[in-house]
């Protein structure tokens, strides 16, 4: 069983998913996965993934406060286009040091300090 729990907008969403062992089998062979084997244990590096990440959290820490399309804007340009933009506001939506709160025209993306 997998439970997914969150909001879309303003919807909050509570969905459980029930697979058999079936379902399991077929899941696992979309999914590919690396081989571990021989893997040397190295330090975490920062990739072009993570790099772009935290630009887009320094985003919002420098402003402290950003309204969503000025962000969206800078997060599609950053990552070099509207989808990869999105993806990020996305990830920044759920993230625990940002807080989003309902403007009157559009979202307030909020820097929050970790205590």
């Amino acid at each position: 069983m997998v439970r997914i729990r969150g909001r879309i907008g303003d919807w909050p969403v509570d969905l459980t998913l029930k697979l058999d062992a079936e379902d399991w089998a077929q899941l696992a062979q979309q999914v590919a996965v690396a081989p571990a084997a021989n893997a040397a244990v190295s330090a975490p590096t920062l990739d072009a993934g993570d790099a772009l990440w935290q630009t887009a959290l320094q985003l919002v820490r420098d402003a402290g406060q950003v309204e969503g399309p000025r962000l969206m804007a800078q997060l599609a340009a950053l990552a070099g286009g509207e989808a990869a933009g999105k993806r990020l506001l996305v990830r920044l939506r759920h993230c625990a040091q940002i807080r989003m709160e309902t403007g009157a025209d559009a979202p307030i993306y909020h820097w929050q300090e970790q205590q």
